[in-house]
């Protein structure tokens, strides 16, 4: 590709005024008005005017256009020498999107000895604003959060944008370029460009996160229909809710009392959930021995919105003060962990406030009654009688709870939601086995939730053992429990498809010393095989002049190729073992303790064909967490099928980011109006695949806004809100899908009971 140099004689003098530069900005080179200070060098990419040109709101800007290419830039650098940048805190440049859609820039800031810090810039349509991109490495979990508030925001009546996420290091004495480039855009895309130079000090990007979160816990700055700005609203739409949940409740299904539905197909009555499979269909069973398809919500929970507070105060607006009624809701908790999910985050730790049950008490609390006015020629003013300060009413919260979930035509508890919700018996439940302790663990790379367990470790079977009495203490001859789960998203291997990700478990333990079990385990495996090194060397086309060498920490074996098929086979039989070992370690205690109720899997996020046939050999049920459009997008379901298992999806969601929360999830869509039709089409394409026993929605709460203490999380993809105000649209959307499933799911000879 041909670089050309752009000649930068043309100085413009035009009517229209130009934006002043912010304070602390320091203009290095204009684009209206250019020098020959900075040499402008582009690829696949130039400028098609020799003018600039007003934009509507009266500011003179240059367009520059990327053209359909694989990596259209422009370049800046000195003319001689470097950049000093020491004394600034980010790069500015003034810019506009020429385009009627959001386009994504990518930025590249280099130092003369290689270094470099990259950002991906998503730039609205609209108006001109400041881009700042920090001089050092940063995201939003500097922050405290998974994902940053929306950008621009206005700063001393400029719009500023602010890059959230920024990788790499860089020598700020010694900045040798400045790129802009798009990634392969399919037609040319134009920007409109200004001022270039640096911003001194953070004090813009701290503007940014001030006092984004109000009195309620909402995001300050946004406005959306459902948003609150007074407790009369949450009274207010407390009492509407409550006449609506009476009629609804009254519309529902016929079902037995666990949620099974009538004039279905008949099943024995077993007094315990179960599984059945009948004509090419997998079932749930309720104890009566009704048919159950499992419409569950995770993390129906009060007691998982807190957020921390402590040194980022002046991200809030209106904490409660010390003393006050509402600071009842404080309280202290160290989330430090060196997981994948909590890497490079801030604030974790100390003072939290929870918003949640703070609004509680806003839409719930009755005032303290008033005193009687005295018998007196004169009253005297009324005065309030002395009571306490009303607090969070959890018998209350979890019966309004329930009523919302059966309303809205859920019939199961998903995973981590509180117990009291099971003990009313009124829904089943589920429990997961957090099996925690000293055993050993294996790196995958990935590790998102910590190290995989080492099921070779005797401390990790004590440790099971442990767990699963806890777990199934009080719980054995509860009909009401579903089953429970084997732990959560463990990271049974890498992402991507390489051999290395694949084979993540394998390669990662090889590395380990022989300290580790699951290493002397593997070397065993090995050994028996190929009985010494001559043998091993020659499957794997290795020179291991000793086998001792294979103890040694570090060790890596060979990538698999067709020219030495034994290697593949080799890490399959190894990561078999290793799952075979830890599934049914977790199965034997389990039927142990608990031989009336179901294993429900792993809930799969990351997953091997090892893991999952592993699973269905000990598991009643395998489980899955997809965010994706469709369960079929999931997994391979001819490949389940052929287990001839029942599956659970046990996550999926869709988020938005257009009502407070700054994070859409996993699954994203484009606005709140598209959740309930995407929601609506996940269950429809679940109800048409024969193995599919039920999905559960992750989660019934929107995460706070600046992120929940475990990690930080910030999304929107509730059913109701931080104030505790259902998402109407979506679950009404909801509502009719779940609505719908005896009539999709059930023979079509056996909806309804016959007539006599």
């Amino acid at each position: 590709m041909i670089r050309r140099y752009i000649p930068l004689v043309l100085a413009l003098h035009l009517a229209a005024p130009a934006v002043a530069a912010p304070e602390g900005q320091q203009t290095l080179f204009s684009f209206i008005k250019p020098t020959d200070v900075v040499k402008v060098e582009s690829q696949a990419a130039s400028f098609p005017e020799l003018t600039a040109e007003a934009t509507p709101e009266g500011e003179v800007l240059r367009r520059y256009t990327f053209n359909a290419a694989d990596n259209p830039s422009l370049r800046l650098s000195p003319q001689t020498g470097d950049w000093d940048w020491s004394q600034a805190g980010a790069m500015s440049l003034r810019l506009q999107n020429a385009m009627d859609w959001a386009i994504t820039l990518e930025v590249h800031i280099e130092s003369r000895d290689g270094k470099q810090l990259t950002s991906r810039i998503a730039l609205p349509a609209g108006p001109a604003q400041t881009l700042l991109v920090p001089l050092a490495a940063t995201s939003p979990r500097v922050q405290g959060m998974r994902a940053a508030p929306p950008m621009p925001v206005t700063v001393d009546g400029q719009r500023v944008l602010l890059a959230d996420t920024v990788e790499g290091e860089l020598s700020v004495t010694q900045v040798s370029a400045v790129t802009l480039s798009m990634s392969k855009p399919d037609a040319a895309q134009s920007i409109l460009l200004g001022r270039f130079g640096v911003q001194a000090g953070d004090a813009a990007q701290k503007a940014v996160y001030t006092g984004i979160i109000d009195a309620f816990g909402q995001y300050s700055r946004g406005q959306w229909p459902e948003k609150v700005s007074k407790d009369q609203q949450l009274r207010d739409g407390a009492a509407r809710e409550a006449e609506q949940l009476k009629t609804w409740l009254a519309e529902r299904p016929q079902q037995d009392k666990f949620g099974g539905w009538l004039g279905g197909p008949s099943f024995e009555a077993s007094g315990f959930f179960r599984s059945e499979k009948r004509d090419g269909r997998w079932y749930l069973v309720t104890p009566e021995g009704n048919p159950f398809y499992s419409l569950g919500v995770n993390a129906v929970s009060a007691w998982q919105s807190q957020t921390y507070v402590e040194g980022r105060e002046s991200m809030f607006s209106a904490l409660p003060k010390d003393g006050e009624p509402l600071a009842a809701y404080y309280g202290k908790r160290d989330s430090r962990s060196d997981s994948g999910a909590s890497r490079g985050r801030a604030f974790d730790h100390g003072r939290w406030f929870d918003f949640y049950r703070a609004n509680l008490q806003r839409s719930h609390a009755q005032p303290c009654p008033v005193a009687p006015t005295p018998l007196a020629a004169t009253p005297a003013p009324a005065e309030a009688v002395s009571c306490p300060p009303p607090g969070f009413d959890a018998e209350r919260w979890t019966q309004h709870a329930l009523d919302r979930l059966q309303a809205w035509g859920f019939n199961s508890l998903g995973n981590w939601s509180d117990d009291t919700l099971g003990a009313a018996k009124r829904m089943p439940y589920s429990i997961p086995l957090s099996i925690s302790g000293d055993y050993a663990t294996i790196s995958t790379g990935h590790d998102w939730w910590g190290g995989m367990p080492d099921p070779f470790d005797p401390r990790f079977a004590m440790a099971a053992e442990r767990a699963i009495a806890i777990a199934t203490r009080d719980r054995r001859d509860d009909p009401w429990l579903l089953g429970f789960f084997a732990d959560n998203e463990l990271a049974w291997a890498a992402p991507g498809t390489d051999p290395k990700a694949r084979y993540a478990l394998a390669y990662g333990t090889l590395r380990l010393t022989t300290d580790v079990p699951a290493k002397r385990a593997f070397l065993k495996q090995l050994r028996d095989k190929y009985r010494n090194q001559s043998g091993l060397s020659k499957a794997w086309g290795i020179e291991l002049k000793a086998w001792e060498l294979m103890e040694d920490p570090g060790f890596e074996a060979p990538l698999p190729s067709a020219e030495f098929p034994q290697i593949e086979k080799d890490l399959q039989s190894f990561q078999q073992l290793f799952a075979e070992t830890y599934f049914k370690t977790i199965a034997d205690s389990l039927k142990w303790h608990a031989p009336n109720h179901m294993l429900l899997g792993g809930r799969f996020a990351i997953a091997t064909p090892e893991a999952i046939e592993a699973c269905a050999r000990h598991c009643d049920v395998l489980s899955f967490n997809f965010y994706v459009r469709e369960p079929q997008h999931g997994y391979d379901f001819a490949t389940l099928r052929a287990l001839d298992k029942p599956v659970l999806v046990t996550e999926f969601h869709f988020g938005s980011r257009d009502r407070g929360p700054f994070w859409g999830g996993v699954a994203e869509t484009y606005k709140e109006e598209e959740r309930g039709p995407a929601y609506a089409h996940f269950l429809a394409r679940a109800l048409e695949e024969p193995a599919i026993v039920g999905v559960h929605w992750f989660q019934y709460l929107d995460q706070p806004a600046s992120g929940r203490l475990l990690d930080g999380e910030n999304g929107h993809f509730g059913l109701v809100a931080i104030t505790d105000r259902p998402w109407q649209g979506f679950v009404e959307a909801v509502r009719k899908a779940n609505l719908a499933v005896p009539a999709q799911w059930l023979p079509k000879a056996a909806q309804a009971p016959a007539k006599p």
